[in-house]
């Protein structure tokens, strides 16, 4: 399946005896020798519903927004209901349908102080945190954002996203010292009060077409920068995402999905 070109393999295990772990989720997200997709997706039955996530390099997460959408249309195929819940190692989530092949997902409400991030020190305003690129004394970009949508986000505004390499300086803040936890990296290009532009590199995936949590992340980062309104659209790689933060401080975020085929993993996998 994939939520706007954000590929997942989603295996249900409820009424299988079998597990994913890392290496099994790097070999079945490997593209050349596996089936291939960006993260490997498990619907569990842990006294209800539960969905597990797995980046391609074989770390496994709190949530993915895009693969909450997929998730959340197979159990409203199944359950004939209007809307349904889930749980994730982030917290629980809910989803209903909203059209032909459109999911509304509930995502919570954004974790916004630094221990719940989590940054490796204490900083009193989230909404710009010490995180530069290049030189010291003239850095390319600095000050972002931190957010954690159920996974942790660092949000750079930018005056043009299409001009930023994040496939190069990605992996660098992924991995920089102010994120234990990796960091998910993101650049935003605010387009007006309710619109956008946003690319990004996963924590563990690389460059992807599209990331839910990410998307989240940058509106409600927005928001408290003062740089849009509470409701926008965001445009990812692979398409668009509306996001709103309501006043309740939850995020609902809301998109297609699609199926793309099905079958049995092979033995080898």
């Amino acid at each position: 399946m994939n939520g706007l070109g954000n590929d997942f393999v989603v295996i249900d295990l409820r009424r299988r005896n079998a597990r994913v772990d890392s290496d099994a989720a790097t070999m079945i997200a490997d593209r050349k020798s596996g089936i291939g997709c960006d993260q490997v997706i498990t619907i569990e039955d842990r006294d209800g519903p539960f969905m597990g996530v797995w980046n391609a390099d074989g770390s496994e997460v709190g949530a993915c927004g895009n693969a909450a959408r997929c998730v959340g249309a197979i159990l409203l195929e199944e359950s004939g209901e209007s809307g349904v819940a889930f749980e994730t190692n982030s917290g629980a989530i809910s989803a209903e349908r909203v059209g032909a092949n459109r999911i509304a997902v509930d995502m919570g409400v954004p974790k916004l102080h630094w221990k719940q991030i989590p940054l490796a020190e204490e900083t009193q305003d989230t909404r710009y945190i010490d995180v530069k690129l290049g030189p010291i004394d003239k850095p390319v970009l600095w000050g972002p954002s931190a957010v954690n949508m159920g996974n942790p986000h660092c949000v750079f505004f930018v005056d043009d996203a299409e001009a930023q390499a994040i496939d190069r300086f990605g992996p660098l803040v992924e991995n920089h010292p102010m994120f234990p936890d990796r960091a998910n990296v993101s650049v935003a290009e605010v387009r007006g009060r309710h619109y956008i532009r946003l690319r990004v590199w996963e924590r563990g995936a690389g460059v992807t077409k599209a990331c839910g949590t990410a998307a989240c992340a940058a509106l409600v980062a927005a928001v408290r920068r003062r740089l849009t309104d509470r409701k926008a659209t965001i445009e990812l790689d692979g398409g668009l995402l509306a996001v709103e933060w309501r006043d309740d401080d939850h995020v609902i975020m809301t998109g297609p999905y699609e199926l793309e085929f099905e079958g049995f993993l092979p033995d080898g996998l």
